[in-house]
């Protein structure tokens, strides 16, 4: 009985090892290809994820180049911000745990947890305000769970270190110090310099990861800042970075390549007299209840433009912050207009300021000479332009008034140099028109070809975006638009700076700095130079000329005559300047109507008018030019003019 059961033993013992010594070269054998295919198989592949879990590739923003007038006074720099990003690969497993750091997010940063708007799967919205926390986890989690997303821009200081304080508890939410824009001078120079915004979604094709801009980036959407977006804005650096267990940067480990700073802008601006002529130019709104109104002044030989003033305006601080909706509305709906640059986009009757042009035509296609007399009715100041089909048949004539005609008299016979000076309407009628077969004109072909060398109806070209055109009228621009033909009294009308002819006050200062300066148009020019952060010059930027006027020096001297005899003894003979500085200068009135009948008396005269002035200085050697556009602001020589003369006495400091 013991043998047989010594027996059993045994051989369950033999059985047990030789089990195990089958099993155990097994397992290492399974362990070996386990390790061979972990290792040598797929080694490349575990070793990419460590390495990933590990480190970071990430992109390092350039500094912005900031901006100074022409004396380097400092107008735009960059003030650091604190931003709040989350990268969805270090957010909790667990779902529980990851809903109680998405309601501690809630919390800190006042974001919606969910949304009604469903995201598509693709493309993701990185950032969308319409998505809410989980919403942009989800994407984030399914396209690129190691890439950053954005979740609010400029946080306190506060709830920054309240993160920062509690990071063990928020794994994958990072604090990023990143920079905004501060726009030292905010509504005076706002129209010039512009302001930065996120990448809009009809933009996004301008901005490719190619030329290095990424989703969350922000560019310059107006001004100087959309302007020399690639001048500024410098080239972001690319480094690797080690992370720790919550995705938070514990040390470089390479750089790839050192972020590269833009550079920055000279001006031509001349702050000192920007201010100066904003706080003139509200004064004289203010005396007559204008809603806006435009000053500027370049100059004559190179196109700098020393101010330019568009009221109202807007502190382009709001936006660098960003805007709410409250605001942007009621900037929107300001009958003032103060998101608009009226300098260079608000677009208006010249009025007689247009006069400068078929003055110059009228002389240079001798449709006059200096001593040609043309008749003002002195005892009406009305011109009588007879019916074309029945001449002779004067209740079928049509009346065009000279400005004296309220006081009922006219010029009489007015020479050329007086006619500018005194202004005279009947005058320029007949140059522009002509009077039948009895005195030729220059007629609507001509008038359209001077007005257009002299920059009416086009662009300036000024380094800054939305610049308005303006128009020159033509006859099948009025066929198109009125589905009538043109006349002579369109013309007539035309010639004054009426009618359908409508200007930028820039379009204006640009055409009298070209008759000072002897016919030379010159691009209209913002900025000095472009230096890099040490401060050395890359570019200089050079006067930029678009054409010499088809007018004769000779001609353009007796323009200039007009306009100083307008001084001496015609309608801007009240400029009040100091010094004995001499200044030759055009008014001009010009009538609007935009709420008929309102502004329409029982006669029919409009009763509304916009109020220009334009000048040049010195006489004898032209230095700058300039204009004051108050809009509904009545006469020229009333409102516009002595906001030039206070202007005119800062520069050449004449007090």
């Amino acid at each position: 009985m013991e043998d047989s059961t010594t027996s059993r033993i045994r051989s369950t013992s033999f059985l047990r090892i030789t089990l195990l010594q089958v099993l155990i070269p097994l397992v290492f054998v399974a362990l070996s290809v386990r390790l061979w295919r972990l290792q040598i198989v797929a080694g490349e592949r575990y070793s990419e994820l460590a390495e990933r879990n590990r480190t970071r590739m990430v992109t390092t923003d350039s500094t912005r180049g900031v901006i100074y007038d022409r004396t380097h006074e400092l107008l735009v720099r960059n003030l650091p911000r604190f931003d709040v990003l989350l990268i969805p690969a270090y957010l909790p497993e667990e779902d529980e745990a990851q809903e109680a750091l998405l309601e501690r997010l809630h919390e800190l940063l006042d974001l919606p947890l969910g949304s009604d708007f469903a995201p598509p799967l693709f493309p993701p919205y990185w950032g969308s305000a319409e998505l809410g926390l989980r919403d942009l986890v989800l994407q984030g989690a399914l396209y690129a769970p190691y890439e950053p997303i954005l979740l609010k821009k400029g946080i306190s200081r506060e709830t920054a270190f309240a993160i920062e304080e509690a990071h063990m508890d928020l794994p994958g939410v990072l604090v990023e110090v990143n920079s905004y824009r501060e726009y030292l001078t905010g509504s005076l120079t706002a129209h010039l310099l512009g302001h930065m915004g996120p990448i809009p979604s009809w933009s996004q094709d301008e901005y490719t990861e190619e030329q290095g801009y990424g989703p969350e980036d922000s560019v310059g959407l107006t001004g100087l800042e959309y302007t020399y977006e690639d001048t500024l804005r410098g080239r972001k650096g690319v480094k690797t970075i080690e992370v720790d267990v919550a995705g938070r940067e514990v040390r470089t480990v390479g750089r790839a390549e050192d972020p590269q700073p833009g550079h920055n802008l000279v001006l031509t601006l001349d702050l000192d007299l920007q201010r100066f002529a904003e706080e003139t130019l509200k004064n004289a709104m203010a005396r007559v209840g204008s809603r806006s109104s435009v000053a500027i002044v370049t100059k004559v030989h190179t196109g700098e433009v020393l101010a330019m003033v568009s009221l109202p305006a807007h502190d382009n601080n709001l936006f660098a912050r960003g805007i709410s909706i409250k605001e942007f509305t009621r900037l929107n709906t300001d009958p003032g207009r103060p998101l608009l640059h009226h300098a260079i986009a608000g677009q208006y009757p010249p009025g007689s300021a247009f006069k400068l042009v078929p003055a110059s035509a009228a002389l240079e296609e001798q449709i006059v000479s200096r001593w040609t007399l043309l008749t003002c009715p002195e005892d009406s100041g009305i011109l009588w332009l007879p019916n074309k089909y029945y001449p002779d048949n004067p209740a079928l004539a049509q009346p065009f008034y000279c400005w004296t005609h309220e006081w009922g008299f006219g010029h009489g016979r007015i020479d050329f140099v007086s006619a500018v000076a005194e202004s005279c309407d009947s005058y320029f009628y007949l140059v522009g028109g002509g009077m039948l077969d009895s005195f030729e004109g220059l007629g609507l072909e001509r008038l359209t070809t001077y007005a257009e060398a002299f920059g009416y109806g086009n662009q300036t070209g000024i380094d800054l975006p939305s610049e308005a055109p303006g128009l020159v009228p033509t006859e099948k621009w009025k066929r198109v638009n009125y589905s009538e033909r043109w006349t002579t009294g369109d013309t007539y009308n035309m010639t004054i700076g009426q009618g359908y002819m409508w200007s930028t006050p820039l379009q204006v200062v640009n055409a009298t700095a070209v008759v000072a300066n002897d016919g030379t148009l010159y691009r209209p020019q913002l900025v000095l130079q472009t230096r890099d952060v040490e401060g050395n010059v890359v570019r200089d930027y050079q006067p930029d000329v678009i054409r010499e006027l088809p007018v004769s020096q000779e001609n353009l001297a007796l323009v200039r005559e007009g306009m100083r005899a307008a001084v001496l003894r015609g309608t801007a003979e009240w400029l009040q300047v100091g010094g004995g500085l001499k200044v030759a200068a055009k008014t001009g009135t010009a009538e609007f109507c935009e709420s008929y009948p309102e502004c329409v008396d029982e006669d029919g005269k409009i009763l509304t008018a916009h109020a220009w002035f334009t000048a040049f200085a010195p006489y004898d050697d032209p230095e700058i030019a300039l204009v004051v556009f108050v809009y509904g602001g009545g006469e020229g020589a009333v409102t516009a003019m002595p906001v030039a003369a206070e202007i005119l006495n800062y520069y050449f400091q004449l007090y």
